[in-house]
């Protein structure tokens, strides 16, 4: 059983050292990547991104029994969701807009306890949180080689929405709330 608790900037230095294992790395980046993850927290709503409006960001530190952290989980809740496929000569080049509120997540298991089920266990936590009840649409991308995260999404109940990959070689899954 996880537990969710609100992500700190104190939580951040707590997992880091999660970002230097060579898979964390090569798929989120090394050690910035979480305070980065941190700097969203404090953004003002309002930011336009790939086509829809930053409503609000929220970032989780998914803790075991032991309240040891085994995952993290952050992301932005968007006023609509809509696939961006990059820029073109007048803008943006925008497609299946869903004008109903979504959340696009990342998320990060430490990597000493892979394939414990604590990655899909912390994103049903998430979709049954209560500070996203307003949410109705929940999306990962996810690099389109990663087979783990992807099995990781499918067992929280995420489905894939197109066997292709976009333009930066990931794969969309999404879930409905």
């Amino acid at each position: 059983m996880l537990t969710l608790r609100p992500f700190t900037s104190a939580d951040a230095g707590r997992i880091e050292h999660w970002f230097d294992d060579p898979e964390v790395r090569h798929r989120l980046g090394g050690r910035p990547w979480i305070h980065r993850a941190v700097r969203l927290l404090d953004e003002q709503p309002g930011e336009w991104f790939r086509g829809r409006i930053v409503l609000r960001a929220h970032a989780w530190l998914a803790l075991d029994d032991d309240e040891t952290p085994v995952a993290f989980v952050g992301g932005e809740v968007y006023d609509r969701w809509v696939r961006y496929h990059g820029e073109g000569p007048s803008g943006p080049l925008l497609s299946d807009e869903d004008r109903r509120r979504a959340i696009g997540l990342a998320y990060a298991v430490d990597p000493a306890r892979w394939g414990r089920g604590h990655g899909h266990g912390a994103l049903r936590a998430v979709v049954a949180h209560p500070d996203v009840v307003d949410v109705a649409l929940f999306f990962c991308g996810i690099d389109a080689d990663n087979i783990a995260s992807q099995r990781c999404c499918a067992a929280a109940g995420f489905g894939l929405i197109d066997a292709a990959p976009d333009h930066e070689d990931m794969l969309y899954f999404r879930r409905e709330h």
